[in-house]
This record gives C-alpha cells, sequence and structure tokens, in this order.
C-alpha cells in the first residue's frame, strides 16, 4: 500500500470516514488533507511522521513497517531494541587517542544551510571530533574522508533541527536518491535530500517540505561536497 492509501484506510477505520475529524486529530487544515486525499499534493516525510505520532502509530507506519498501534503497556519493562552506533566515553581536551579511534575535524564555524542560510566558510579553527574506528569501518568510511559540521535552519525537521552535529563523509559524491548530502548551491552550502531526475536534472527535497518546497536544478548548478552519514541531536 501506499502513504496515500493507507492514510485512507485510517480515515475509514479510525475516523468513520470523516476527513474533518482526521484533520483535527492531525493539527492539518482540511483543505490540506483534502488535497491529500484527491492526488493534488504528496504526504511528504514530515507530514507522514506528524500523522504517526498524532495517531500514536510507529514512526514509518505509512511506508509499511512497524505495527499499526502502539501496544498498550502491560507493566512489564521496556526491552531495548536498539544497536549503539558508537560507544561514547568522557575526555578532555589533550586526551591521548587510544588505539581504536580516530579524529575527525569539526568545523563549528562552518553552518550547513538547512533552510535559507548563506553559506561562510572559515579555515580550520582546530576543533575535532573522536569517532571509533570500527564504526567507521562498518560502514565503508575513510576517517580521512570526514568532517563534521553544525546544520542551520530548520528545513530537515524533524529528522534533525537548527544546530545538529551532521558527519559528512566527503568521498560520497555520486548521488544515490534519497540520500541527504552537504551540497555547494550558487554559494550556499546546504544539506538536502537528492533525487537524480531526466535530463541531468537534480531535485532537492526537505524534510520539511509545508515550508520548504522542492527544487529543480540542473546538476551543474550544484557541487557534492558529500553524503551525510551521521548526526547528532541534543534537545
Amino acid at each position: 500500500m501506499t502513504r496515500l492509501e493507507r492514510v485512507k484506510a485510517l480515515i475509514e477505520e479510525k475516523f468513520n470516514g470523516s476527513q474533518a475529524d482526521f484533520s483535527r486529530a492531525i493539527g492539518k487544515a482540511p483543505a490540506q488533507v483534502n488535497q491529500w486525499l484527491n492526488g493534488y499534493r504528496n504526504i511528504g516525510d514530515a507530514a507522514a511522521l506528524n500523522i504517526e505520532k498524532s495517531l500514536g502509530l510507529p514512526q514509518g507506519y505509512l511506508d509499511g513497517t512497524g505495527e499499526k498501534y502502539q501496544p498498550a503497556s502491560t507493566g512489564k519493562p521496556i526491552e531495548s531494541n536498539a544497536t549503539a552506533f558508537a560507544a561514547v566515553e568522557t575526555w578532555q581536551d589533550g586526551t591521548p587517542l587510544n588505539d581504536a579511534e580516530c579524529e575527525v575535524p569539526f568545523l563549528k564555524e562552518v553552518r550547513l544551510a538547512a533552510g535559507s542560510g548563506s553559506f561562510e566558510a572559515s579555515d580550520f579553527n582546530g576543533y575535532k571530533l573522536r569517532f571509533h574506528k570500527s564504526t567507521l569501518r562498518r560502514k565503508g568510511i575513510n576517517p580521512k574522508d570526514v568532517v563534521c559540521v553544525s546544520a542551520d535552519g530548520n528545513s530537515m525537521e524533524p529528522v534533525f533541527p537548527d544546530g545538529a552535529t551532521l558527519g559528512v563523509d566527503t568521498s560520497q559524491k555520486h548521488i544515490k536518491d534519497g540520500k541527504i548530502y552537504a551540497i555547494n548551491h550558487d554559494g550556499w552550502l546546504r544539506t538536502k535530500i537528492l533525487y537524480r531526475l531526466p535530463g541531468n536534472r537534480i531535485r532537492i527535497h526537505s524534510y520539511n517540505e509545508d515550508e520548504h518546497p522542492d527544487e529543480e536544478v540542473d546538476a551543474s548548478d550544484i557541487q557534492i561536497i558529500g553524503r551525510v552519514f551521521w548526526w547528532s541531536v541534543l534537545d
């Protein structure tokens, strides 16, 4: 089933076919819901996530993953199904690296525009972040190709907000549809989801598509800096 088909099924099952009740439940205007249901507007990533959260659905349900509704609490402890990307260790400036660690540059004064921000680059300022070598190795990433930066703007919310720390693999410049890339677009350094189009065109997509609609550009108009493979968010 497509996202649209699943939304239609939810409206029938959970709201007895009432678009108005569904609109109120997810906090969206009835006109926008009507556009979705009639195919005039796509249900984007941010909208899908909002529907799932508002209706108590697991993330990804509208894309066909997860159970339909979150089970009621049974009083039993919840077991984690998460796998740590890397162990977190405390350290101070000047702490020697151990054999399992590597350092990558963190360009704190270079902010990638994840919205309508501007590009400002400065020389490497000495800040570094530490990764476990095995973590990068599992992903096929050479530490020498990694740089960390800060996201700027709200266009990639709710996945990563303004100020999130991003890890960029500068060796990955070939576009794989649906992946997030750091790009230089006409003087803007931006983080966006990219899709290849016929005629050597590129579609630039944001998670927050309500405020940041898709753009189409010639491939020659952008420079791929690298693929965003990791991010860290503090709330």
